[in-house]
């Protein structure tokens, strides 16, 4: 890897000057990409409940539950996917952090789902 003037010793690079170059590591963003995930979810909420609520007439509760619980499986797989590349060969738990989130969004949804629209 070429790493620009200064840094690096002898051509080779450290994780403290990717670290330096970069300002910070991807190990340490576990709580932005958490955050980015349950700000979508609620998004994707937000968009079908639109459909729930304001246009009825357009758009059937059945298929905005269909959508809203897809959507979900979908930023869910990105979620696990992130973070589990984030996390990779470091020395950082995050998978109870993982479970606990991703748990609860499930159950949010089923319950949404269950008793929002009907």
């Amino acid at each position: 890897m070429t790493l620009p003037k200064g840094f690096g010793t002898g051509g080779g690079a450290t994780s403290a000057d990717v670290e330096q170059m970069i300002g910070r590591r991807v190990e340490n963003m576990g709580g932005l990409i958490t955050l980015a995930y349950i700000a979508a979810w609620l998004a994707t909420f937000g968009g079908t409940a639109a459909g729930y609520f304001y246009y009825p007439w357009a758009y059937p509760t059945n298929s905005g539950h269909f959508a809203f619980i897809v959507l979900t499986i979908i930023e869910s797989t990105g979620y696990l996917f992130c973070m589990k590349v984030t996390q990779e060969g470091s020395n950082k738990k995050s998978d109870g952090m993982i479970a606990v989130v991703m748990g609860s969004i499930a159950v949010g949804t089923l319950f949404i789902s269950m008793f929002v629209g009907f």
